[in-house]
């Protein structure tokens, strides 16, 4: 009885790892990967109901790469983190922003999203662009991202605003 006990619970130990769900590991968060992200913030919890980054409304003026007018949404671990000033954003921050040309059409959507252990050189971030029509630009480690973003290393990658 007891080593049926045992084997049944290392049984479903393991499968519950492989599904994400031991001890609240997975909150339901996609995977490090385009099209799961991409899934993620438009059809399980569409980052437009999402707040704007503090301090920036619709439409505020961009910069290259981006695009010229942007808008920037949060998650609740994002938005929590920049309204406490941590510094550092927890793993599952997500950080949306619609990149728009000057006449206000949609170019590109970019994201990053924070994933403990992903790329512990790159602040764990993993980066995505997709193109207007939800297609896939870059994803993963990308260097153009990486190497821009460094410049903001001491504000968690951040240029949009202060997390500190």
């Amino acid at each position: 009885m007891k080593k049926s006990f045992w084997s049944l619970t290392l049984v479903a130990f393991f499968i519950a790892c492989s599904a994400g769900i031991v001890l609240g590991t997975n909150s339901g968060l996609p995977a490090a990967e385009g099209k799961a992200v991409y899934s993620y913030i438009t059809k399980d919890n569409p980052y437009q109901g999402w707040s704007l980054f503090p301090g920036k409304d619709k439409f505020y003026k961009g910069q290259h790469p981006h695009g010229a007018l942007l808008t920037t949404y949060v998650n609740d671990v994002a938005l929590g983190g920049i309204k406490q000033k941590v510094g550092t954003l927890a793993s599952g921050a997500i950080i949306v922003k619609e990149n728009y040309m000057p006449d206000k059409t949609l170019g590109a959507v970019t994201v990053m999203y924070r994933v403990d252990g992903y790329d512990s050189e790159a602040g764990d971030w993993f980066w995505a662009k997709y193109n207007a029509d939800g297609s896939i630009a870059k994803e993963g480690k990308v260097a153009g991202c990486i190497g821009c973003h460094t410049a903001a290393i001491n504000n968690d990658w951040i240029f949009t605003g202060p997390v500190k």
